[in-house]
């Protein structure tokens, strides 16, 4: 072997070890992550209150991510920003359901600090291959590098490691989502590809448990674990096989079930002392 040739070998080789040793480097602070990659099952409560006392709530209730619904609900990214801050700490990971997959919604989303980005109405392979590229810094994808708080959140390290960090969710809603579902989970830097149980019956007029529903399920189940992807659902879909990522109830439905909880507790005796740390 010549010299040169020699050079050039030991030159790509040493590229090929430096980039798996930084690879190797990259710092994880997404929890959900962590766990899913440990084979974890993980639960998110869904907010849709603006209120920075309820997300702090179910974000230190023992959540391992809180979905924030800004989908379905009046919701700002302003207001989203300040619950974000007030909870900083909080050991569940904000989770942002984006009103649509367009740069600007995605932008504003990680920008207050989402590290978990939901995609709804996934119906075409190039709507959530469009959503990754918005998502991820280059060279992977064109999101813009703007002002924010997410490195007062996550670190001065945030722009290396965000690409590696954030989760990006796929939300299969309709029998034309189920169509392209291979398609959708072979999109490269998709995470979690979701059945989501309600719009899979309102998309198609089908009840859950019918065949015909249940093969749509089937289809999403089967291509996204293929595919060796995560795979969500609904939080009453726990005891389903392959499942690891799922959505809990909004806070209202929390708020009114704590209600019936409190007023059938039979304790009695000592009132509890208001302003007290909650046990």
């Amino acid at each position: 072997m010549s010299a040169l040739r020699w050079l050039r070998c030991a030159t790509v080789l040493a590229a090929a070890f430096s980039a798996a040793a930084s690879a190797q480097e990259t710092r994880i602070y997404n929890t959900v992550k962590t766990k899913l990659d440990a084979g974890q099952q993980v639960v998110g409560g869904t907010v849709t209150s603006a209120d920075p006392n309820i997300y702090c709530a179910m974000a230190n209730s023992g959540y391992d991510f809180v979905w924030i619904e800004m989908q379905h609900s009046p919701l700002t990214y302003q207001e989203v920003a300040r619950m974000i801050w007030a909870c900083r700490d909080a050991p569940a990971i904000p989770f942002v359901r984006i009103p649509d997959a367009t740069a600007g919604d995605i932008q504003k989303a990680t920008d207050i600090g989402a590290l978990g980005i939901v995609v709804p109405l996934v119906d075409t392979v190039e709507k959530i291959s469009d959503a990754v590229r918005y998502t991820k810094f280059p060279p992977d994808g064109v999101r813009s590098l703007g002002g924010g708080q997410y490195r007062a959140l996550w670190g001065d390290d945030y722009r290396a490691t965000a690409n590696d960090n954030i989760v990006i969710v796929a939300m299969i809603e309709s029998p034309a989502g189920v169509a392209v579902a291979e398609g959708i989970a072979a999109v490269e830097g998709v995470d979690i590809v979701m059945a989501a149980s309600t719009d899979l019956g309102s998309f198609s007029g089908l009840s859950q448990g019918t065949p015909e529903y249940e093969a749509m399920v089937t289809t999403i189940h089967d291509v996204t674990l293929a595919a060796g992807l995560k795979l969500g659902g609904p939080q009453a879909w726990r005891d389903r096989h392959g499942f690891s990522f799922f959505q809990g109830p909004p806070d209202t439905t929390l708020l009114r079930l704590g209600v019936e909880t409190s007023l059938q507790a039979s304790e009695t005796g000592v009132a509890p002392i208001e302003g007290a740390e909650d046990d």
